[in-house]
């Protein structure tokens, strides 16, 4: 828990400001479309996404939400898509983590948005990539008409998730729906291409609703003759099993995913040992939620692995970026860390006899720093061990000596062994993630099974102060060849315009808006919530061949 005493430091308090800021998002979230849309469900005997959640995962355990921001700020002027209108994340069910997929219908009666297809097809990739069972909540209106252009057609668009429904299938990862409202047109296949489907009384299962039928080809039909559940269960044959209300359904898919064999764990999971507790440590005290002040990530990484034991490797080289091995949860995990620290590098001379230094700056990634990451990573898969990225980086360092060193062969170096690498990669952004600094820390666009943010994180090309000055430079250069020579009141006023919508940009939410990342995560939480998305990795027992081309020298 964060400290909230009035000795507390300045920047603990900060901390407790944006904490509560964020569980006050999070509920305003978790309400969907709001008490009368709830209410609505509820009248026709219905329970709402997360109601359906609670009593489908075991008593007492976790609910590791997923994208919970998922259109935050987005689609406001058709009324907002909170959590992308669905709720994904992992549970325990009868003792075994399952990707959880459930639309709720009180936002936009659940249909799909640009953001929800993106967001369904995330969590199918999580589950597809770790080999976790799946389990579907289906109340669907189907696509949301109006922005049709921009679900349907491309490849990371709506089709994509029967696509990922028919792989999960064909590698023996277990799909269970259960249509408990709505579930019209393309949306159909989802349920009826996964391995069981449950469907309750009063639902609808049909590829175009009573209205269109009668649009299309003039015939007059009632909903349940059409696709009701007692017609798919007695006369289509599609649904398996018919259960009265949400709660038998719910009842229903317990029962069967208990049935379920377990597959065997991942080679890593294999040398998992009993977990030992970390050092109790208030995160929040060690690292400032502002960057203000500097950190030896070394604490960190000790304050969350087990018993506080970290064998670090190539501890005196390369410094800006600190790697090694250590246990979470008992199961064996490799760190590649951006150090916060002021370093007094040792450099040799040019040709002179002894060492000269320089001073390095924390968060930068210098050619030796990019050198020994790229090297550890190699350990890290030729051990077969996951690589835990804790990523607070500013950037590669640039200028005349880090060009003459080799900066871009180096830090491409690293890049390739980022993007090659074959065991599990998870990302925690615990500050800056930055221009390419993001790219060698393991960013979205390099596949981990799982990349999450601190409400300190900030996301973008460069920081926001630099990134407003050149943005500004561009728009006066712009203004001057216009004839249009501003002042300094408009000089200042364009700049806290830019500024201002800059930093917007750079707020974590902005990123979880757009799935950049899969969750925001409390500081204080971060070792158990590692812990189990190692558990998740665990269920996939294939680990395929490391291989990395070509690579720089």
């Amino acid at each position: 828990m964060t400290r909230t005493d009035e000795s507390a430091p300045a920047h603990t308090s900060t901390w407790d400001a944006e904490l509560e800021r964020l569980a006050a998002d999070r509920l305003k979230v978790h309400a969907g479309g709001g008490p009368k849309a709830q209410q609505r469900q509820h009248d026709k005997n219905r329970l709402t996404a997360r109601e359906r959640i609670a009593r489908l995962t075991d008593p007492g355990t976790p609910f590791d939400e997923l994208m919970t921001f998922a259109g935050s700020g987005m689609y406001e002027d058709v009324g907002g898509c909170p959590s992308g209108g669905t709720v994904t994340g992992i549970g325990l069910v009868c003792g075994r983590p399952w990707m959880i997929i459930a639309n709720d219908a009180t936002v936009k009666a659940g249909a799909f948005f640009p953001i929800t297809a993106k967001k369904v097809i995330r969590a199918q990739t999580i589950a597809l990539e770790n080999h976790l069972p799946t389990i579907y909540l289906v109340d669907s209106a189907g696509v949301y008409l109006p922005m049709q252009d921009e679900i349907f057609p491309d490849q990371d668009d709506f089709g994509r998730v029967f696509y990922l429904n028919a792989r999960m299938s064909a590698q023996g990862t277990p799909q269970i729906a259960a249509i408990m409202g709505n579930c019209v047109a393309g949306g159909a296949y989802l349920p009826v291409m996964c391995d069981t489907l449950i469907m309750t009384e009063g639902s609808g299962l049909y590829l175009a609703g009573p209205a269109l039928v009668k649009a299309a080809i003039g015939q007059v039909v009632e909903s349940e003759e059409l696709g009701g559940a007692s017609m798919h269960a007695s006369i289509a044959g599609t649904v398996d099993y018919k259960e009265k209300d949400d709660e038998a359904a719910i009842a229903r898919i317990r029962a069967l995913a208990d049935l379920y064999a377990q597959g065997d764990p991942a080679p890593f999971a294999r040398r998992r040992k009993e977990t030992r507790p970390a050092p109790e440590r208030d995160l929040t005290e060690l690292v400032a939620f502002d960057g203000s002040k500097t950190y030896d990530v070394r604490d960190l990484i000790t304050s969350i692995v087990d018993g506080g034991e970290f064998n670090e490797f190539k501890p005196e080289y390369g410094e800006t970026l600190v790697c090694g091995f250590a246990r979470m949860g008992g199961y064996p995990v490799a760190f590649v860390a951006n150090q916060r620290t002021v370093i007094k590098k040792k450099l040799k001379s040019g040709g002179e006899p002894g060492l000269r230094t320089r001073i390095e700056v924390g968060g930068v990634i210098y050619g030796d720093s990019a050198d020994k990451a790229a090297r550890f990573i190699l350990d890290a898969n030729q051990a077969g061990v996951p690589l835990v990225f804790l990523s607070d980086v500013t950037g590669f360092m640039v200028g005349r000596d880090s060009e003459q060193e080799g900066i871009i062969r180096r830090g491409a170096k690293l890049v390739n062994a980022v993007s090659n690498s074959v065991v599990p990669k998870i990302t925690i952004i615990t500050g800056g993630s930055f221009g390419a600094g993001n790219y060698a820390m393991n960013g979205k666009a390099y596949g981990p099974r799982f990349i999450f943010a601190w409400p300190s994180a900030k996301y973008a090309v460069m920081s926001g102060n630099a990134a407003a000055k050149t943005l500004l430079d561009i728009q006066l250069a712009a203004l001057k060849r216009a004839g249009h020579e501003p002042d300094d009141e408009e000089l200042q006023r364009l700049y806290d315009e830019v500024k201002s919508k800059y930093d917007t940009e750079l707020d974590p939410r902005y990123a979880a808006a757009r799935l950049w990342v899969d969750e925001i995560i409390e500081p204080n939480d971060t070792r158990e919530r590692l812990i189990r998305a190692l558990e998740a990795c665990a269920q996939n027992p294939k680990q395929e061949e490391f291989r990395v081309g070509v690579f720089q020298v």
